[in-house]
Order: structure tokens, then C-alpha cells, then sequence
């Protein structure tokens, strides 16, 4: 069987599977016994294929937008004359501008129409709300704004009720044709025995096919219930928007035209609108259009689509177009019904499905044939093979039921539906562990992890970032928030100071704004909210250095460049570029340092050794070290012009805490005895990666540690031999990271998890096994490029998801093993008997009773196990691991020869044992040797229960 499911049904990735692999598997299930049901949690083809078409349409609808655009640019002069006319609803309603027109605006990205409308803020004069403050808070007027705008939601698939569920269940072929046996049984009955006697056997099938399909139905419907309720927390994503002149984080599907959207690396691009202020704005469109290359967003081209990804820089944008208005909005609703890929289990245990099945038709076929062959030679033995009655037809159609409901026992349709049924409740379950699933193959693959790839800040850490010391002015001080700030700055020079608050407050991706209560708060990433309480303590005003220099060029910080720069242009004239960074990179940028005095001085050996040690004691303590600098510009320097890279004055290092997050040095230890190889891969200092990795207990004696441009200069050989031994990855890049997660897969084999919380992650999360994305601290970009979203940015959680994953493939594994043990003893028994004594001891409407247990009742007992701390003292099961181990054979052959011998016992010396006589006796014995069987199926489900060794020789 192996061999079977490795030749026809491997190939299919957790992720990313070509299109002729999906294809393919399919084509072997090409005849089922209800399509429907088999497929209902697979994807639709067809509708990926309706969205890449869309996507090739919507690229060529841009590239002839942009050259229609730049053409109009051309023969535009002055302002030109509009003919539109506002539709009168809206106008009533206080627009001054409808959804269509500002649809062929952006989508169109038509500079024409917009100049026409007053550019930007022309639009925003028309929609009555402001670039500064945005929309005001009055709920009567967002209802109004709404009803003329829409929502900002695509249209999604209507729930399906469970009346649906119950019409799929009777699509089963095999179900229709024992309802039409039923039938014939109930017609011929009646006439030949009359009413109610002849009606008993086909009413019993009607029965039991009504039962099955029931709770068929129930179960299917209940698991429709989890994947909706998961879905919606799925869609939960929020962005930071300015309302009624307050910033706030507010819910993307409550985006109205009009509102004033705040966008950094990262985020993705919530609705159509049009750029209002910003710096670098690189976009990625390839969501959208299948274009990989990025568009620069700017006043001149100040379109902004929906589904487009920020890749660089930040800016404000106005909400124009929102919902199925958009060409994301369209998309969307086209891949929702597109459906997630099937997962390997899915697939391979389809394989087993129709393997068994091929096996179960044969065995039905020659089961028919030889009870047929029997009523023959019966009568052909008395003389009346000439003489046919009701009660021969009677006799005949009952075999044909039973070789029917052969089949309906022999396919294991169920078996792939279990593993739905397995990985719902697993991510139903997960949710409650703050771990959102949102690829069901990531559930069961993270079952087989063998190394996690680990960022540092926010997940081994609490990223909950403080100044705690600071080198300025060549002195080391510590930063005692209890103290006053007075008594810190009283042995730094005025001027430092000034510099350093001017750093701080302006050379930041972050922001500090008044709440709706008053309150100041601090928005931005965790290093910049650090830094901007740090300027805060100091006694800094963020408002009053942000509106002093006006803001020339800004370079945001990204993980390549590890630095952010900005050019200031001084109240007194003048341009200043201040930047800040990783310690090293910008300290070698650095010729020049202010003294104790606050005097300029050259940088001498001396001051760069004493900067050094500074920065290496400081990450010894386990801490983030940034530096700070600054230099005057020549007035010639252009927006146009890339910030220097050189040339400049260090201003200072600070020392940040990150404290390493409790129970992570316990979840590593478990991992490794789960046979989980923890790596780290950051992008701090080397010395603060390592004193972080010891104090997590991911860093051992024998392992290594190693910083980015070092692993970037071994060639392909060296590297074979160096990465298992890396365990710490400092000063990393995105490629980096890449790099390795790539060999782990392809030169070890090994199932790789990566986590990762930025734009420049999404490459490695892409590549891994499985991607998992922090939910706070992780940018949209990241959670939707991960597999799952670890909600609380906790380790811990993660070995919570491995626990799950390694419990859905053991539930699904003793849930196979109960079902072929349930095939093959009704397959031997009913064809033997067949064979040796004319007559089938399981009937039509038992063999419909047990394939209910197996099916429906049996997954939702074995399939639904919570996990156990056991199953993380054991070994992952590899990627080459058979699912069907040597041991479930054993267990599997071992009971259906038990069960064999038993039944067969009883039919053979049953009536002498129970001393049964007359002409019921074979209709008790019957019934005894069913009732026997169902209580050895029932036996075999407990000993699968208490079994949690099934894949022992796998590992």
C-alpha cells in the first residue's frame, strides 16, 4: 500500500502545491462514492484558476492606466473643464462626489479627473472630511457615509444550513442504490407476504440509510460551525487610523471613504485611496496583478490600491474606495471560493480510500457471484432452477444489498473527512491556546517538525523594550527611571542634550499622541517606543522638536540596511542627517565624537576602543545596543539624494532591555527532548544574540554561533557541514534566513517552522514547512504570508502547536488502524462465509450500522483526542515516515485475525453452544455474531484510545 500511495499520491506540499499535483490525485478519485462529501474540503480549481485570470487582467488594466496616465500628464495645462455631474442622492446626502467616480479615479489611476476634482485635497473637500483630522465621530454621519460608500467587506460564500449537509450526505452512490433496493424490497415484499410482515427488511434499510445519513450530516455540520467561527478570527486585522482629530487603531472592515489611514513597512493596503503625505513609499502589487516588480508611491503618482503590501517607508493615505468597489475586493471574493489547499494527510489518505476500495469492489463482486452461484446450485439440486418465486427475488436482491453495502463498508470514506474532523477540533482547540491556524495543513505538518527557526525580539523575548543604560559623551551611566531626569542630564552638556532629544524625536517611526483620554501615548515599533520614553524622560517635547525643523527626507529603518536616516532642515538654516542603528555598523559610519565637555572631537583609536567595549558590555548583559549620530549638510543636498553613509558624529549608545519571557527556557528544553532542534536567528549583536540564546537554553556547548556576513561567504560545502551545528544566527538578513531555512529542507530533510514578525521575514516564511507569524508584534505582511499566528508572540504557544500537530497525526493514525481492522474482518467474514456456506451472516442493514460506528461515530471518538504531555518525550515523525507504521499492521492483522476467529467459531459451533434449534435458529445465531462484532469493534476503539505508541517505529 505504501509503495502504491508513494507512486500515485506524494508530491503534495503543506503549502504552495503546483496545480497539476492537486490535479492529479484527483484524477485517481476520479469515481467515489459521494464527490461532494470527499471533496468538500479541498480546493476549487476552477475558481483559482477564474482568480489568476483576474490577476492578468488587472496587471494589464494598470500597465495601460500608468502609460494613459503619464500620457494625460503631457497635454494637461491649466486646470480642464469637468462634465461630471453629481448623482443627486449624494448630494443630499453632503458629497460632493459618488463611489464610481472616485473608483475611476484610483483604479484608473486617472491624474486627469483627479486635477480636475482639486488633486488630493480636492477629493478630500468632496468627502467631506480632512487630511489633518480625518473623518469627525458622529455616528449619524458615518451611517450616512456608509449607505452611499458601502463597507469595506468582500462577498462571501452564504453559510450553508444543515438541510444542505443532509442533500450532500444522500448524494452517496451506494446509499441511492440500496434506497432503490429498499424499494424493490418493499414492493415485492408486500405482494408476496403483505403488510407489515413483508415490509420488515426494506423498511430496516430505509431506516438505517436515514440513520446514516443523519448523523452524517450532524457531524459534517457541526465541523462547517468551527471552520466559520475560525474564519472570523481570521479576519480580525486592525491599522492605525486618524479619526475626529485622534489616532486609533480601529478595524479595517470599518474603513469608510474619507478616513485618514496611517501605513508603514508591512501593512497591508486596507482599501483603495490616494497618497496625502509620506517618505520612500514602496508598494507591492504583485498580490494584485502578479507583478513583482515594486511601484514607487508618491504626489505624483499618489494612487493606492487595495491588497497591495507597503515594502518601504511610511505615509498617510485617504480611504476612496472601499469592498467589493475595489478590484481586491472582487479577487478576494473569487479565491474565498477557491478554498484552502488539501493537506498531504488529505490527500494520502484519499490514496488509502481508494486503494481499499479497488479491493472492497472486487471482494463485492465475487461475494455476489458466489452467493448467486449458490442460490443456483440449490435449485439447480432440487430441480427448480426453472421455477423462479417472489421469495427467489427476495433472496437474490438481498445479495445484490449486500455486495452493495460491501462496498459502502470497504471505502473508507470517511478517512479523509476524519482528518478535517481532526485538524478543526485541533484549531478550535489551538484558538483557545492563543494560536490561530490559518492553513489547515500547518496543524498536521507541525506535528513533524524537527527545528524551529526562531526570531528573538517578541518571541523568545517580551519585546516590552526600556533604556536601561546609555553612553553619551564617552560616560556610561545607568538609566534609573526612579531618579530624576535632572540629576542624569547633569554631567551632559545643554547642546548634547538638545542634539540627542532631537535625535530621538525626529529620527523615529514612531509617534507620541494624545489619546481620547487625554492621556500621551506611544505608537510605533517596540526599539522606537523605547527610545521616544527614553526622550521623554529626558524632559523632552516630541510635538515641539517634531514642528521645530521641517522634515526634508526620511530613510526608514528595514532589516538589509539595519538603519534609519533622516535630513532635518534647521529653524536657523541649514540641513542636519541624523541616523541611528545597529552599534557597529553605524559607529563605523562615524569619524568624529562629542566629549565630556560636548565639544566635536576626531574619533581616535582610544575613544573607538572605548566605544567598542561599551557596546560589548553592554550586549554581554543581554542588551540591545543602538547608536546614535548626526552631521551637518552641504545646503546643495537634494530630497533626490541618497542620505550619507558616512561622514558623521556619534552622538551616543543606548542599552536596551528586552527581558527573555518566562517558561521559555523550559518549552526549549521540551522541544529538545521532543527531538525539536531551537534555533535563533536575530539581527542584534552577536554578543547579546549569545547571551540571550544561553539564558533561553538554546545555545549548548557544542553548538555554534555565527554572524550574517560570515555565513554569507562559506561556500556551498562548508555550509553542509556548519549549519547543523549552528544554533545562534546574529546580525542576520532576511536572505539569511532564507538561506538556511532552504538547506535544513532540502540538504537535511528536516521540517522546518519559522517564526517571524516583519515585512522582510515573508521570504523565509514562505519557504518553511510552516510559517508562524507573531500576532502582536508581527506586521500584516507576515501574518499573511505565516501559517499560523501565535496571538500572545509567546515560545511557548509554539510547543503548544507541535503538542497538537503531533496529536492530530497519532488520532488520525489509530483512527485508520480501527477502520481497516472494522474493513477487513467484515470483507473476510461476509466473503467466506459466502463462499464456504451460501449465506452472508452480516445483512444490508448491519453492515449500514457498523459503517455508521466506523465512519462518523468512530472519527469523532478517535480523531478528537486531546494531546498529552507523552507525546513530547518522543521522536517527530520525518518526512520518509510510513503513516501506516509496522506496528499498526501488526495491530491491525492481530485483531482482524482475533475477530475472525471468533465470528467464525460462533457461526460454525454457535447453535450447539447456545443450543439453538428451530426455524429461527440461524436468525439468532445472526445476531449473535453481529452483536459479537460490534462489541469486538467497540473493543478494538478502547485499546485504540489507551494506545500512544502506534508511530513508534517511524520516528
Amino acid at each position: 500500500m505504501e509503495s502504491y500511495l508513494d507512486e500515485n499520491f506524494s508530491g503534495v506540499q503543506p503549502k504552495n502545491s503546483p496545480v497539476e499535483v492537486l490535479q492529479r490525485w484527483r484524477n485517481l478519485c476520479s469515481v467515489v462514492k459521494n464527490p461532494k462529501r470527499r471533496f468538500r474540503f479541498t480546493a476549487n480549481l476552477s475558481k483559482r484558476g477564474e482568480a489568476a485570470a483576474m490577476r492578468r487582467t488587472n496587471q494589464e488594466k494598470l500597465r495601460v492606466a500608468v502609460l494613459v496616465s503619464k500620457a494625460a500628464l503631457q497635454f494637461i495645462q491649466g486646470v480642464p473643464v469637468s462634465d461630471y455631474v453629481v448623482p443627486e442622492e449624494v448630494k443630499a446626502a453632503g458629497f460632493q462626489i459618488c463611489a464610481d467616480e472616485l473608483g475611476s479615479i484610483v483604479e484608473g489611476h486617472d491624474v486627469k479627473k483627479l486635477k480636475i476634482h482639486g488633486g488630493v485635497d480636492g477629493i478630500a473637500q468632496k468627502l467631506s472630511t480632512s487630511t489633518t483630522n480625518g473623518l469627525p465621530a458622529d455616528n449619524k454621519l458615518l451611517n450616512h457615509r456608509q449607505e452611499i460608500y458601502g463597507i469595506n467587506k468582500f462577498t462571501e460564500t452564504q453559510a450553508r444550513g444543515f438541510l444542505v449537509f443532509v442533500w450532500e450526505a444522500l448524494h452517496d452512490m451506494t446509499l441511492i442504490i440500496l434506497a432503490v433496493c429498499a424499494l424493490v424490497s418493499l414492493i415485492v415484499g408486500i405482494a408476496m407476504e403483505g403488510w407489515p410482515a413483508g415490509a420488515h427488511d426494506g423498511l430496516g434499510i430505509v431506516a438505517s440509510i436515514l440513520l446514516v445519513v443523519f448523523v452524517t450530516a450532524t457531524s459534517d455540520y457541526r465541523q462547517s460551525l468551527q471552520f466559520r467561527d475560525l474564519d472570523k478570527e481570521k479576519k480580525k486585522i486592525s491599522i492605525q487610523v486618524t479619526r475626529n482629530g485622534y489616532r486609533q487603531k480601529m478595524s479595517i472592515y470599518d474603513l469608510l471613504p474619507g478616513d485618514i489611514v496611517h501605513l508603514s513597512i508591512g501593512d497591508q493596503v486596507p482599501a483603495d485611496g490616494l497618497f496625502v503625505s509620506g517618505f520612500c513609499v514602496s508598494i507591492d502589487e504583485s498580490s494584485l496583478t502578479g507583478e513583482s516588480e515594486p511601484v514607487m508611491i508618491s504626489a505624483e503618482n499618489p494612487f493606492l490600491l487595495s491588497g497591495t503590501k507597503v515594502q518601504d517607508g511610511s505615509c498617510k493615505m485617504m480611504i476612496t474606495t472601499v469592498g467589493m468597489k475595489t478590484q481586491w475586493g472582487k479577487l478576494m471574493a473569487t479565491l474565498s471560493e477557491g478554498g484552502d489547499d488539501e493537506t498531504p494527510l488529505q490527500v494520502k489518505l484519499n490514496g488509502v480510500a481508494t486503494f481499499i476500495g479497488k479491493i472492497g469492489l472486487v471482494f463485492a463482486v465475487v461475494t455476489f457471484a458466489v452467493l448467486v452461484q449458490g442460490l443456483f446450485s440449490r435449485k439447480l439440486g432440487e430441480g427448480t432452477h426453472w421455477s423462479w418465486s417472489g421469495d427467489d427475488a427476495l433472496e437474490m436482491l438481498e445479495f445484490f444489498a449486500i455486495a452493495v453495502t460491501i462496498v459502502v463498508v470497504a471505502v473508507p470514506e470517511g478517512l479523509p473527512l476524519a482528518v478535517t474532523l481532526s485538524l478543526a477540533f485541533a484549531m478550535k482547540k489551538m484558538m483557545n491556546d492563543k494560536a490561530l491556524v490559518r492553513h489547515l495543513a500547518a496543524c498536521e505538518t507541525m506535528g513533524s517538525a524537527t527545528c524551529i527557526c526562531s526570531d528573538k525580539t517578541g518571541t523568545l523575548t517580551t519585546n516590552h523594550m526600556t533604556v536601561v543604560k546609555s553612553c553619551i559623551c564617552m560616560n556610561v551611566k545607568d538609566v534609573d527611571r526612579q531618579s530624576d531626569a535632572s540629576s542624569f542630564c547633569s554631567e551632559i552638556p545643554d547642546s548634547t542634550v538638545k542634539l540627542l532629544l532631537q535625535s530621538i524625536f525626529n529620527n523615529s517611526g514612531g509617534e507620541v499622541v494624545i489619546n481620547k483620554e487625554g492621556k500621551l501615548e506611544i505608537l510605533g515599533s517596540p526599539t522606537d517606543a523605547a527610545l521616544l520614553e527614553f526622550g521623554l524622560f529626558l524632559g523632552g517635547d516630541f510635538q515641539g522638536e517634531r514642528q521645530a525643523p521641517k522634515l526634508i527626507k526620511v530613510e526608514p529603518f528595514n532589516s538589509t540596511k539595519k538603519r534609519m536616516g533622516v535630513v532635518l532642515e534647521l529653524p536657523g538654516g541649514g540641513l542636519r542627517a541624523h541616523t541611528k542603528g545597529a552599534s557597529e555598523i553605524i559607529l563605523a559610519a562615524c569619524d568624529k565624537v562629542i566629549d565630556s565637555n560636548g565639544e566635536v572631537v576626531p574619533l581616535d583609536e582610544a575613544s573607538i576602543d572605548h566605544l567598542k567595549a561599551t557596546i560589548n558590555q553592554f550586549a554581554s548583559e543581554a542588551l540591545r545596543t543602538l547608536c546614535l549620530a548626526y552631521m551637518e549638510l552641504e545646503n546643495g543636498f537634494s530630497p533626490n539624494d541618497p542620505i550619507p553613509l558616512s561622514g558623521y558624529t556619534c552622538i551616543g549608545i543606548v542599552g536596551i532591555k528586552d527581558p527573555v519571557r518566562p517558561g521559555v527556557k523550559e518549552s526549549v528544553a521540551i522541544c529538545r527532548s521532543a527531538g525539536i532542534t531551537v534555533r535563533m536567528v536575530t539581527g542584534d549583536n552577536i554578543n547579546t544574540a549569545k547571551a540571550i540564546a544561553r539564558e533561553c537554553g538554546i545555545l549548548t556547548d557544542e553548538g555554534i554561533a555565527i554572524e550574517g556576513p560570515d555565513f554569507r561567504e562559506k561556500s556551498e560545502e562548508e555550509l553542509v557541514k556548519l549549519i547543523p551545528k549552528i544554533q545562534v544566527m546574529a546580525r542576520s538578513s532576511p536572505l539569511d534566513k532564507h538561506t538556511l531555512v532552504k538547506h535544513l529542507r532540502t540538504t537535511f530533510g528536516e521540517v522546518v517552522a519559522v517564526t517571524g514578525d516583519g515585512t522582510n521575514d515573508a521570504p523565509a516564511l514562505h519557504e518553511a514547512d510552516i510559517g508562524l507569524a507573531m500576532g502582536i508584534a508581527g506586521t500584516e505582511v507576515a501574518k499573511e504570508s505565516a501559517d499560523v499566528i501565535i496571538l500572545d508572540d509567546n515560545f511557548s504557544t509554539i510547543v503548544t502547536v507541535a503538542k497538537w500537530g503531533r496529536s492530530v497525526y497519532i488520532n488520525i493514525q489509530k483512527f485508520v488502524q480501527f477502520q481497516l481492522t472494522v474493513n477487513v474482518v467484515a470483507l473476510i467474514v461476509n466473503f467466506s462465509s459466502a463462499c464456504l456456506t451460501g449465506n452472508a451472516p452480516l445483512t444490508a442493514v448491519q453492515l449500514l450500522w457498523v459503517n455508521m460506528i466506523m465512519d462518523t461515530l468512530g472519527a469523532l471518538a478517535l480523531a478528537t483526542e486531546p494531546p498529552t504531555d507523552e507525546l513530547m518525550k518522543r521522536v517527530p515523525v520525518g518526512r520518509g515516515g510510513n503513516f501506516i507504521s509496522n506496528v499498526m499492521w501488526r495491530n491491525i492483522l492481530g485483531q482482524s485475525l482475533y475477530q475472525f476467529l471468533v465470528i467464525w467459531y460462533l457461526q460454525v459451533e454457535g447453535k450447539a453452544i447456545f443450543q439453538l434449534n428451530g426455524p429461527d435458529s440461524d436468525l439468532i445465531l445472526n445476531t449473535i455474531i453481529f452483536n459479537s462484532f460490534v462489541f469486538c469493534q467497540s473493543s478494538i476503539g478502547s485499546f485504540e484510545a489507551s494506545t500512544t505508541s502506534l508511530s513508534s517505529s517511524t520516528g
